[in-house]
């Protein structure tokens, strides 16, 4: 099958390399460097089931061939752009997978592709939840650090998009790659969105890996961020308790100890964050419901001001 990988940072670079080890014809569109390094070498995958693989890279998107499915692996600030690039390129849309961090990013993709003159792209959008942990490490090389899984809503549920589904269902499969089927997704990206939370912005203003969240003053400061995030879920209509909550920071904190956050890697390179699809969405659904966050608005300015580098590690 024709697979398009859209935006290759560490997920689609390791979803890219896995399919074309699975025998499957991939094309992935990075930044220039990343792309050039992978058409050198490869995608080099460290760390958990390592190897080198050979997907076709390319640095623009009008270069690709026409799809039977596509990642759009690109961060949540990318999204409205790249959408309304991929529907100009390719006007009949195929089945898209949705990996990225936050909430609602599936009305961001379906109103991006209705501007861009499809009709009714929602049948084709396939939304998941990862945690799989991958890195990239540098151009054209990441490091997989565990197992993890994919979470997909199942398509014997039915619904507008359960073919589209089922494909990826059976595309991640053939790859190796773990898929857990459930029946109320929206829940799970809830539950994400919570650990999110908690670990992408004390991670990314102290600048420290994961696993210094076990340690005071950072375990505090994440449970914080917790407890409003389930304030807000909890007003959108999905309860967590304190324990089931803290369970979840405390599993993921522990199988990622040793990585450094998506939101930190951004801040590191001098990119922009995911901080405002993640927190700020969390605190704009919390207000509208008449619910304050102060600490999740606090860090959300903190991360959208301008870098300091002076800030403790």
């Amino acid at each position: 099958m024709k697979i398009l990988v859209v935006g290759a940072g560490a997920v689609g670079s390791l979803l890219a390399a896995r399919w074309a080890a699975s025998g499957e014809v991939v094309e992935l569109t990075a930044r220039p460097d990343h792309a050039a390094a992978v058409r050198a070498r490869g995608v080099e995958v460290q760390g958990t089931t390592p190897g080198t693989f050979r997907p076709t890279a390319l640095r623009r998107l009008a270069d690709a061939q026409e799809p039977e499915a596509v990642v759009l692996a690109v961060k949540t600030f990318d999204l409205v752009r790249t959408v309304g690039e991929l529907g100009r390129r390719f006007p009949r849309v195929v089945p898209t997978l949705l990996p990225q961090n936050g909430l609602g990013v599936e009305a961001i993709v379906e109103r991006s592709f209705r501007d861009a003159g499809v009709a009714d792209p929602r049948p084709f959008l396939v939304r998941a939840v990862n945690s799989v942990p991958v890195t990239l490490v540098g151009p054209g090389v990441v490091r997989q650090a565990g197992t993890g899984e994919i979470l997909l809503r199942d398509p014997a549920l039915g619904g507008v998009a359960a073919e589209a589904t089922a494909l990826f269902v059976a595309l991640l499969g053939r790859a190796g790659l773990p898929v857990r089927l459930v029946t109320d997704l929206e829940r799970e990206l809830w539950r994400k969105a919570l650990v999110n939370a908690a670990i992408n912005p004390v991670t990314a203003l102290h600048r420290i890996p994961n696993g210094r969240l076990r340690e005071s003053p950072y375990r505090e400061e994440a449970t914080g961020l917790l407890r409003e995030a389930q304030r807000a879920a909890a007003a959108d209509g999905f309860e967590f308790s304190d324990a089931e909550a803290d369970e979840a920071l405390a599993r993921v904190v522990r199988a990622t100890a040793e990585n450094r956050s998506s939101m930190l890697q951004d801040r590191d390179r001098g990119r922009p964050t995911e901080v405002d699809a993640i927190s700020g969405e969390i605190a704009r659904r919390a207000r509208a419901h008449g619910v304050d966050l102060p600490r999740t608005r606090a860090v959300v300015d903190r991360l959208t001001a301008r870098p300091s580098r002076t800030e403790a590690t």
